[in-house]
């Protein structure tokens, strides 16, 4: 199978690439790139012009609730979203029901994204059986069923002795520890980020410190057992300082933010909007400008979209009792586009944060560019088009957003995956 994309603004910051280039895909791959084709016969042809051609984003932080909560989402359901974000790799969190801490389901994951994914899904597996925290998970025989990582994501590993033991077992099967930054004993039962707002709303808070603690544990951890620490939804700027001088220092971590940390701060709490309700919190306007001042610097090094998918009726109760999460894989893109019409950074920058950056932690070397040899995995967007977010058109299952009704500047129009258009909007 051949397709042929031209008259494309192809932006590749793994090769450097930022210009009007023509595509040639054949078998899934790219074959090649020039500011001209002349190929005879093609089965597809996608003309780009006017449009931003990418390597297809890749999300190292994606909840599909499969299998347990299918009532939320399903990979396959999760996976449309994906590519309607321009998406077209996403990795998937262990907190579904069967917990994903054995081969077992680690392998019904792999096989049912086979069957019913149109987007390439990796696994991460549980750090400890059933996210309880006490017991080492069975990483080694996650690791022989396609695990890319470990994370107790939703939940802390408290146990330091075992979040060590953990990452001296991850590093020997070259896996990832994604960690989930909350010291718990700190943050209780806070609904919401300790502070003004929360005083005025007369809700419970969680403080920043319950972040920075844990972020500190983790990266000590890591510099002694030389494990590749990987720190989930950071949202504070002590985070971000903490993570800057153990980059200084050599130690192998690497971090996220997410759009709406990015976006949003405490204040979209103001009226008990559940859909404001994520962990870690939505923090404050301090935080969220560390947060963008850490990506123009260069020390934020992707950002994920933490797509958290809930049923209504686990939004519609009193703020404290509501499920925490928002869905994020269908307006990231869009969000983050943001970041380039107010000049803090380039698209380039963006689309490594987004791409090259996740394919590099994970280390898919066939992935987040579009160099002849790479895995035809391509995302096209019109940077201009204006859209409304509507979640009654959301692919995902569950409509749990914040950013209903927002007016947002850039429209995924294809998404290919495998050298195959898997999401098509024009």
């Amino acid at each position: 199978m051949k397709m042929l994309i031209k008259n494309g603004h192809v932006v590749d910051p793994v090769a450097k690439k930022d210009g009007l280039f023509d595509l040639l895909i054949e078998d899934g791959k790219i074959k090649k790139w020039e500011k001209r084709l002349r190929v005879d016969t093609v089965d597809t042809i996608i003309d780009a012009k006017g449009l931003v051609v990418t390597p297809g984003l890749i999300d190292l932080h994606t909840h599909l609730r499969e299998p347990g909560y299918e009532y939320k989402e399903t990979i396959k359901t999760g996976s449309m979203a994906a590519a309607a974000g321009g998406f077209t790799t996403i990795v998937c969190m262990a907190n579904t029901n069967p917990v994903n801490d054995n081969a077992v389901i680690t392998e019904f994951i792999t096989k049912r994204a086979q069957e019913e994914a149109i987007v390439n899904v990796l696994p991460i597996g549980a750090i400890s059986k059933n996210l309880e925290g006490k017991a080492m998970a069975d990483i080694g025989q996650m690791a022989e069923a396609g695990i890319v990582g470990i994370s107790d994501d939703g939940r802390c590993v408290m146990d330091t002795a075992l979040m060590r033991k953990s990452m001296q077992y991850a590093r020997g099967f070259g896996l990832m520890v994604v960690s989930h930054a909350e010291d718990e004993c700190l943050s209780g039962h806070g609904s919401m980020n300790e502070g003004p707002v929360a005083t005025e709303l007369g809700l419970s808070g969680s403080p920043n410190a319950a972040e920075e603690l844990i972020v500190a544990r983790d990266i000590a951890l890591a510099e002694l057992t030389k494990a590749k620490l990987h720190i989930a939804h950071m949202s504070s700027r002590g985070s971000l300082e903490l993570v800057k001088a153990a980059k200084k220092r050599g130690v192998s971590v690497t971090c996220e933010v997410t759009p709406h940390h990015l976006f949003l701060t405490d204040e979209a709490v103001r009226g008990y909007n559940t859909n404001a309700s994520v962990r870690p919190p939505l923090r404050s306007r301090e935080d969220a400008l560390a947060l963008r001042r850490g990506i123009e610097d260069g020390f934020v090094d992707t950002i994920a979209t933490d797509h958290a998918p809930h049923a209504s009726f686990e939004k519609e109760v009193e703020f404290a009792q509501a499920a925490h999460g928002m869905v994020g894989l269908e307006t990231s893109l869009a969000l983050c586009l943001k970041l380039v019409q107010d000049r803090s950074i380039k698209l380039s920058q963006l689309i490594k944060l987004m791409s090259a950056n996740p394919a590099h932690i994970l280390g898919l070397k066939s992935k987040g560019t579009l160099k002849p040899g790479a895995d035809a995995d391509i995302a096209i967007f019109d940077p201009n088009e204006k859209w409304n977010v509507d979640p009654t058109k959301f692919y995902s299952k569950s409509r749990n957003t914040p950013f209903g009704g927002w007016s947002l500047k850039g429209k995924i129009k294809y998404t290919v995956v495998n050298g195959k258009i898997v999401y098509e909007n024009i």
